[in-house]
């Protein structure tokens, strides 16, 4: 691999404290500039603050249930295989 790990590890906490900043930026100081500002030009509507978040974390909840459903039937059938074997 090209890339170190601590070089990887790096640019991955550059990207999430630069998502992070503009994130607080968008939804916790654009409230307090004119609305003739142009800074506001350089975010999307503020509702987004609030649906974008809880998208992703239907999104993640989702996955997340959906791996550990996917476990729980996997070991489930590996059981069931083995007391087929243990009675054969």
């Amino acid at each position: 691999m090209g890339v170190t790990d601590k070089a990887l590890g790096g640019l991955m906490l550059l990207a999430a404290s630069t998502v992070f900043a503009y994130y607080s930026i968008w939804a916790l100081l654009l409230p307090f500039f004119d609305a003739s500002n142009p800074i506001h030009s350089w975010f999307p509507p503020r509702e987004w603050a609030v649906r974008l978040p809880a998208f992703l974390l239907v999104v993640g909840l989702s996955a997340i249930g959906a791996f550990v459903g996917s476990t729980i039937m996997k070991e489930r059938q590996k059981q069931a295989l083995k007391a087929r074997m243990r009675t054969a």
